[in-house]
């Protein structure tokens, strides 16, 4: 069949245009990385913050039993945020030597009454600290010989078992240091806003299930599903339902009468809730109550600050507070003892509670966030000094952070270690350190693994001159480090730490963060680098673009083309158009319904995902369609070769869709 000069409907010269300018933008794209984050740690960037406050000298911790000084030093930090960033409200409180030195509410527990904060009886939810009960519950079943630390899960789960992979059990102590295995997910069931979609524990766990995905004891990757199992644990092996047991063995036990993790709130506390809210438009909007749902042992609780004062004082003192014991003093030790750590040389998980810092002084607890509210428990066992705090708002993101750093700096100073000289030769051998990471806190085969494409790496370069590193997504700002040790960093004014894990190659495959025990790191695989498919949807979009508007253009040409041939061309304008009509469709369902993707996935979300499907649907005709084209010779050479650009397009476009699990309906 001969060459055809009928016209095809793309232009070379506006196609490649477009693909140029297309390409240099993309090149610039810097995509920004995922905004929630609920019952879990803050999120790394939130780290190494500093906090603007008179507190900058370090005196040490007998300066706590100055009150007054202490006191005066909080409300200044508080004050910061509270009046300027628009906190709502805040709590704090601190101990020391089994005695309450200070607590002290900030700003209104319900703005709209005008309600100020009572450290003593104001119930702030406290997300992921509430991890810290679950443990301790596990400890005394551990204590009580109920429960092996090193004993398969399967033993104690009744309702449902985990299933077998990679030839290790998912054990008790894997779950408590955070490195059973699991991928991560939230989307769609984790917190809600609606009672009614709450269930019991073990229905909850069997029904959102996770992969596991790596063996256990490998590698820290934060679970709430863990805490959770943990949990249920409890429930099965005590024959006691989890919110009465933690009741029965901790709260009462503690004096702790203003604490619950019962959802909705007892009617005898509902009127001490801090309502949570933003700050929007100028003025706080109150947001509905959590429901943590079937996850509650990784985080419904709701404490008052002076309550917390007393499971902390009991962590301290060997697990007894005011002659009740919750533990006794070996199981204690054993709960605080380093128990798992990406990097020995660094800071690690206990049984649970894990280390803000790992010497000089030793610093051990948890934080925790909801949607709504941001919290953190510390102790200093060897120096009987714990503090805790809370708060509600989107604003001041490093309330919490730079009130801790610069707590433990001024009471608790630990000077950071000497640099070492780099070698001659350091920018040539720091090369196997370069790269992109991320957090090995991911999901791997349900939808919320698309979330990674929107996520910077953590990206780690040399700089030859200053023989430095240069770190980047771990902070607001990129951070510089020099050699300590062996494979071993320190950040440059700062007191940052990193290390770097090898293979038995030498080949470098995690980087560990000092400070994050709970979130191993891996090396981003080729397949999941998101500038990649950044670029891909960048150049797909304009070649798109490129086949729609020419169209508009030589609308005459494409008339007289043959059947089979016009048909060919109907078919990669339809595909071209619901490119568009896809990404839109998804980018207005998800951030109209952003605030409640956590507890359901809404009928827009799941009807949306049908667009993808036929996508890739209108794909499959039109590859044979290519092969044709050129089989057969249609058109000129260069306007075959525009046909088949369209093409590969969309089979990038369906590989997106593809492996960012967007075909379909692979929700948690």
């Amino acid at each position: 069949m001969g060459q055809r000069r009928a016209t095809f409907p793309f232009r070379t010269s506006a196609f490649a245009t477009a693909v140029l300018f297309l390409a240099t933008a993309a090149a610039a794209q810097e995509p920004a990385g995922p905004s929630h984050a609920t019952l879990t740690p803050p999120h790394p960037a939130s780290r190494g913050a500093t906090l603007p406050t008179p507190a900058k000298t370090a005196i040490g911790p007998s300066a706590l039993d100055d009150t007054v000084a202490l006191g005066a030093y909080l409300d200044g930090a508080f004050h910061q945020f509270v009046d300027v960033e628009h906190v709502q409200a805040a709590v704090v409180s601190v101990v020391k030597d089994g005695r309450l030195l200070y607590a002290r509410g900030y700003g209104y527990a319900d703005d709209a009454k005008k309600t100020p904060v009572d450290p003593a009886t104001s119930l702030f939810r406290i997300g992921s600290t509430s991890k810290l009960f679950t443990w301790t519950a596990l400890m005394q079943l551990v204590q009580q010989g109920k429960v092996d630390l090193d004993a398969d899960v399967n033993k104690y789960i009744k309702e449902f078992q985990i299933p077998a992979a990679f030839g290790q059990p998912v054990t008790v102590r894997s779950l408590m240091t955070h490195s059973s295995g699991f991928e991560d997910g939230a989307l769609g069931y984790l917190i809600a806003n609606d009672s009614t979609r709450v269930l019991p524990i073990d229905v909850t766990l069997e029904k959102h299930m996770p992969a596991r995905v790596r063996p256990p004891g490998q590698l820290s990757s934060y679970s709430n599903y863990g805490a959770a199992l943990a949990g249920l644990i409890v429930q099965d092996v005590s024959g006691v339902p989890f919110n009465d047991y933690i009741r029965r063995n901790i709260l009462d036990p503690l004096d702790m009468h203003h604490a619950t993790f019962q959802e909705p709130l007892p009617a005898n506390l509902a009127a001490d809730a801090v309502t949570g809210s933003v700050h929007e438009n100028g003025v706080y909007t109150a947001k509905p109550f959590e429901y943590v749902g079937g996850f509650r042992p990784a985080g419904s609780g709701s404490f008052s600050a002076v309550d917390m004062t007393h499971f902390m004082m009991a962590h301290m003192q060997n697990g007894e507070y005011h002659g009740a014991h919750i533990l006794d003093s070996s199981t204690t030790a054993l709960m605080h003892a380093r128990a798992f750590s990406n990097d020995p040389r660094l800071s690690s998980m206990a049984l649970g509670f894990y280390e803000l810092r790992a010497s000089n002084p030793r610093i051990i607890g948890h934080e925790g966030d909801t949607q709504h509210f941001h919290t953190a428990m510390f102790i200093v066992p060897g120096a009987q000094v714990g503090i805790f705090m809370s708060y509600v708002g989107t604003g001041a993101e490093h309330l919490r952070e730079g009130i801790l750093q610069s707590f433990f700096d001024k009471y608790f100073p630990s000077p950071a270690p000497d640099a070492l000289a780099a070698a001659s030769d350091f920018a040539t051998r720091a090369q196997k350190y370069t790269g992109a990471y991320r957090f090995a806190r991911h999901s791997t085969t349900k939808i919320d693994k698309a979330l990674e494409v929107a996520a910077a790496p953590i990206s780690v370069a040399v700089i030859p001159k200053e023989n430095r590193l240069i770190v980047t997504g771990l902070g607001d700002q990129p951070d510089q480090f020099v050699p300590s040790g062996d494979s071993l960093f320190q950040q440059v004014d700062g007191q940052a730490r990193i290390g770097f894990t090898q293979d038995a190659s030498g080949k470098v495959t995690r980087m560990n963060v000092d400070g994050l025990p709970f979130l191993g790191t891996e090396r981003v695989p080729f397949a999941d680098t998101p500038s990649m498919w950044w670029t891909l949807l960048a150049l797909s979009t304009l070649i798109f673009l490129a086949a729609l508007l020419t169209i508009f253009y030589r609308r005459r040409g494409f008339r007289v083309l043959p059947r089979d041939e016009k048909r060919i061309v109907w078919l990669a304008l339809i595909a071209s158009a619901l490119f568009f009509i896809t990404f839109i469709t998804l980018g207005v369902v998800i951030v109209s319904t952003a605030a409640d993707l956590g507890g359901a996935v809404p009928t827009s979300l799941k009807v949306a995902l049908v667009l993808p499907i036929l996508f890739v649907l209108a794909t499959i005709p039109l590859i044979v369609a290519a092969f044709n084209v050129w089989r057969r010779s249609w058109w000129t050479a260069g306007r075959r070769v525009q046909f088949t650009f369209v093409v590969l397009a969309c089979i990038a476009v369906s590989l997106f869709f593809a492996h960012w699990n967007l075909l379909g309906w692979q929700f948690g």
